[in-house]
């Protein structure tokens, strides 16, 4: 009995249509080998006259050595003869590592006094601050190296010269910025005890007017030998009591009131204000020594001297203690060593960076070989679809004339 033939069940996986092997794709390739050749020299050709057309560009280097942290131990040292503002400052600055000095390289500010020096806007034809912020990490790269700690600026330019010039100028416009700047702690101290200075100064030239107005109403010009030491005793008294004020205020910003040493000022200040309010006492029946002699024994004539030569004295008494701790602060910030030193200078490179002409040829010639060859094969596989199932040659067919921008 012959057996009889199954029909096909719709849906089977079984595909009994004409397979396409590697045999076919090889004998595709070779069938359109001018078209390759003819894509792929022409490729290769566009891709040479690409590399010969881009201007070659130069890279410039500088490498920055910034202030290491090992040069910090003097600080200690130098607050422990400040005395008491000394400490009240020691916990200031922060220690500032290289990623600091990478951020004030990239900063705003330096980026523009980048481009009012070298007119970089203009040279790269850009119309604003902000384009050429963005436009920077294109040619200029700032990187620091974790394990050496050396921070490295390379410039790319199409003129040797120009950027080396470019690469020289960012560390000088760096130590423009940091001089304005407190990046270390010594420098916060000295910045610190700057802006004391400077108040202190005002307060002086004020109480120094006072006492002359009060000179000239009163006709007071010198006191007794008494008035003389109550005013020195005050002025020492209230300048320990803005000392241990200065000190409080800066360790409130790190420390609760809790905290043993903020309850000792405190206790200090209570008792430096209780004494200055005793010296200072109007009452006739106040004790105390002979030099402790109470405002309210001097004549009334001299009260208003009295009053103006103390805030003189006192004024006196606190500048020359802060000029003391500014100069101390200077010095510990050159010994701290805040400046970043230029350990190579950019010169003119001798040889260009980019373009990699060889590169680019080779790409493009490889690039070139792939689309030819693909544009083949997928040219040979739709004529061999169209011979085979001229259902979907039609479907095709009706896809491009709906898409046809001419009918």
């Amino acid at each position: 009995m012959k057996p009889m033939d199954a029909e096909p069940v719709e849906g089977s996986l079984e595909d009994d249509g004409p397979q396409i092997g590697p045999v076919d794709l090889l004998t595709w390739l070779g069938e359109g080998k001018r078209t390759i050749a003819a894509a792929t020299l022409a490729a290769a050709v566009l891709s040479l006259v690409i590399a010969l057309l881009l201007p070659p560009l130069y890279t410039a280097r500088v490498t920055l050595l910034p202030p290491g942290s090992q040069q910090q131990s003097g600080a200690a040292a130098a607050l422990a003869a400040l005395g008491s503002l000394g400490g009240a400052a020691a916990g200031l600055g922060p220690k500032t590592p290289d990623d600091l000095y990478v951020a004030l390289l990239k900063s705003d500010s330096v980026t523009r006094a980048m481009d009012e020096r070298f007119k970089l806007r203009e040279r790269y034809g850009l119309p604003t601050h902000e384009a050429l912020r963005r436009a920077m990490p294109g040619f200029v790269r700032v990187a620091a190296d974790k394990k050496s700690g050396v921070i490295t600026i390379e410039v790319d330019d199409n003129d040797a010269k120009v950027a080396a010039e470019l690469a020289n100028g960012f560390p000088a416009e760096l130590m423009k910025l940091m001089g304005r700047l407190a990046v270390s702690e010594a420098a916060q101290r000295r910045l610190f005890y700057e802006e004391q200075l400077k108040e202190t100064k005002e307060r002086l030239i004020k109480a120094e007017r006072d006492l002359q107005t009060v000179q000239e109403k009163s006709g007071v010009i010198v006191l007794d030998k008494q008035a003389e030491a109550l005013i020195g005793g005050a002025a020492q008294l209230r300048a320990l009591i803005a000392e241990r004020e200065v000190q409080l205020k800066v360790l409130r910003t790190g420390a609760t009131e809790q905290n043993p040493d903020v309850m000792r000022l405190q206790s200090e200040l209570r008792a430096l204000r209780g004494e200055l309010a005793r010296m200072e006492s109007r009452q006739d029946n106040a004790s105390g020594s002979a030099t402790d002699l109470p405002v309210g024994r001097i004549p009334a004539a001299a009260i208003d001297y009295v009053r103006a030569r103390r805030e003189l004295k006192l004024q006196e008494t606190l500048l020359e203690g802060i000029v003391r701790q500014y100069e101390a602060a200077k010095l510990d910030e050159a010994k701290e060593g805040t400046t970043v030193q230029q350990v190579d200078q950019a010169l003119p490179p001798d040889h260009k960076s980019k373009p990699p002409r060889a590169i680019i040829v080779l790409s493009g010639t490889l690039l070139g070989l792939l689309a030819a060859s693909v544009w083949v094969l997928w040219r040979r596989y739709r004529r061999y679809v169209d011979e085979n199932d001229p259902e979907n040659a039609q479907a095709w067919q009706r896809l491009r004339s709906a898409w046809r921008l001419r009918r």
